[in-house]
């Protein structure tokens, strides 16, 4: 059916305006927005009948344009892989050298053995500071509390004796009421 002239393409496109005139043509069903088709088998036909006489370019075309579609994905992934490579290559390169790897592991271990080493001195000085500043507020509390049994001492005044009756009497009389009170402030 295909001609030099083009009457293939004039067909299928006749077909293809045939079939939208009918669904244009096509009664509303009352009440609604929605149409009713009566000739579903013609226009299937006709649609069939049009896919047919599609020119041969249009599905070389197609073809073409799938193959494009394969060969863009191929060399992509090509150029990707070729990336890749470089870069891997690269890598190499530079690390090549058993001094630059040997260095790098060296200095890793060394920089892991120093924050270790760190860690551990800072924890053993903060136990050190805690267990020193313990024991000197064990020492303070007790220097505190014989100072203020010191205090308490000092403050304790005399009782008045009236004539050898009560404490004061049973005291030895050599000692004067004086010589039992220290006063700090006095000096």
């Amino acid at each position: 059916m295909t001609t030099s002239d083009g009457r293939t393409e004039a067909n299928a496109e006749v077909l293809l305006r045939r079939v939208l005139d009918i669904i244009g043509n096509t009664r509303q069903i009352p009440l609604s927005s929605s149409a009713k088709l009566d000739n579903k088998d013609e226009v299937l036909e006709l649609l069939d009948e049009a896919l047919e006489r599609l020119p041969e370019e249009l599905k070389q075309a197609r073809w073409l344009l799938k193959e494009r579609q394969d060969f863009l994905e191929k060399m992509a992934r090509e150029g990707e892989d070729i990336l890749e490579a470089a870069r891997i290559r690269a890598e190499r390169m530079v690390q090549r050298t058993e001094i630059v790897r040997e260095a790098q592991h060296t200095a890793r271990r060394t920089v892991d053995d120093a924050r270790e080493e760190s860690r551990r001195l800072r924890h053993e000085a903060e136990d050190y500071c805690d267990q020193k500043l313990a024991a000197f507020e064990i020492v303070l509390e007790r220097t505190l509390k014989t100072v203020h049994g010191g205090r308490e001492r000092l403050s304790v005044k005399p009782l008045q004796s009236d004539e050898g009756s009560g404490i004061a009497g049973a005291m030895d009389d050599t000692l004067a009421a004086e010589d039992v009170f220290f006063d700090q402030d006095r000096f």
